[in-house]
């Protein structure tokens, strides 16, 4: 997957947000303007780039990862995102996921002739928590979009999904904990506990984060951010995929 921030910097607004690694980032890189300022990148056109010899720098079939860095929802991002859906448009035949804890404003965000959503389109919801699920997911589900994704992350609690978990709407669950010298701490029985109710519901579920603390068997284990993601793929937890 290739990384898009057309935009980078946000602003928190749930618990989720607490320890955000974009604030972490900037703050290891010491970035001259703060993290709640929200300005457009060098990346802006990216998907659109050529090479010397005017052949596309990103082939056909390139899965682009949206606003890593920031929210493609954000408010402050209103006046260019219409720039953004006219790449998406244009590049039809590559793919394009993002993530959002702002699902409330997507129809505000909609481009005009996005109908029952782009194929190339992929939308992730987060839910930290089960207050964000309650308030989040209902609305995710009533959207018109063509390939939902759940993204319970950074997982902070014991949560059920199974009121949300329609097969037929929901393509994908995936959780992970939460990075940072003061990450809240994972627990692995709520991580079995969600692939249970993803298993129950035919639904796909991954888990592709530690975190950096993973309570197992009632100990708390440090886990260094760069195995994070190798740990998380050793529990063998993942489904369907």
């Amino acid at each position: 997957m290739v990384t898009w921030n057309p935009w980078h910097g946000c602003h928190k607004i749930s618990e989720g947000c607490r320890h955000c690694y974009v604030y972490r980032e900037d703050a290891a890189f010491q970035t001259e303007l703060p993290t709640s300022n929200v300005r457009r990148t060098g990346s802006f056109d990216l998907p659109m780039r050529r090479k010397r010899d005017k052949s596309r720098k990103f082939p056909s079939g390139t899965e682009f990862g949206l606003c890593f860095t920031s929210d493609l929802l954000i408010e402050e991002a209103d006046c260019w995102r219409d720039e953004i859906w006219d790449i998406i448009r244009r590049r039809d035949d590559c793919s394009f996921v993002f993530f959002t804890k702002r699902i409330q404003r997507l129809n505000k965000c909609l481009p005009p002739d996005w109908g029952k959503g782009y194929s190339n389109v992929a939308i992730g919801c987060t839910a930290e928590n089960q207050a964000m699920a309650d308030s989040r997911l209902p609305v995710f589900l009533d959207l018109p979009i063509r390939h939902r994704l759940i993204i319970v992350a950074p997982m902070i609690e014991r949560i059920d999904l199974t009121p949300y978990l329609d097969s037929t709407l929901i393509e994908a669950v995936s959780a992970g904990g939460e990075s940072g010298k003061y990450a809240r701490p994972l627990d692995f029985d709520w991580v079995k506990d969600l692939k249970e109710q993803c298993v129950s519901s035919h639904i796909p579920f991954t888990f592709h984060q530690t975190g950096s603390y993973l309570r197992k068997d009632g100990r708390i284990y440090h886990i260094p951010r760069e195995h994070q993601h190798s740990q998380a793929k050793k529990a063998g937890l993942d489904y369907g995929k």
